[in-house]
């Protein structure tokens, strides 16, 4: 029973973290919002234009045959670069979505740019 409150604290206060992120900013079609998801065994991230509510690109480690770890996150967070790249976005706004900034988010992070997207 003790582990069930554990994982609803756990989860609840992801939720804070992301509303309280999540209020402070936004994309737009030229600084489009990357937000990611994480489960335990897959990880995947879009990028939404808030304005008009549209994805223009998006990435899922499901369909790219990996799980989640670090170095699987860079690959991830590489092809999603491409994928940004060929719908000629440079520069991104980066929304963890209440993730702590650590691990398999910030090596997602940094995969973005290490090729030359800017966060």
């Amino acid at each position: 029973m003790s582990r069930a409150k554990d994982l609803a604290k756990k989860n609840s206060l992801r939720i804070k973290r992301k509303r309280r992120v999540r209020g402070k900013i936004a994309g737009t079609a030229l600084l489009p919002r990357v937000t990611i998801f994480k489960s335990n065994k897959y990880l995947s991230a879009q990028a939404i234009n808030d304005v008009e509510g549209v994805t223009l690109a998006s990435v899922n480690s499901k369909a790219l045959n990996l799980n989640v770890n670090k170095e699987n996150a860079t690959k991830v967070g590489a092809a999603f670069a491409e994928s940004l790249k060929a719908a000629k976005i440079e520069a991104v706004v980066f929304d963890r979505n209440g993730y702590l900034y650590h691990g398999v988010i910030a090596a997602f992070a940094d995969a973005l740019r290490d090729n030359g997207i800017k966060l």
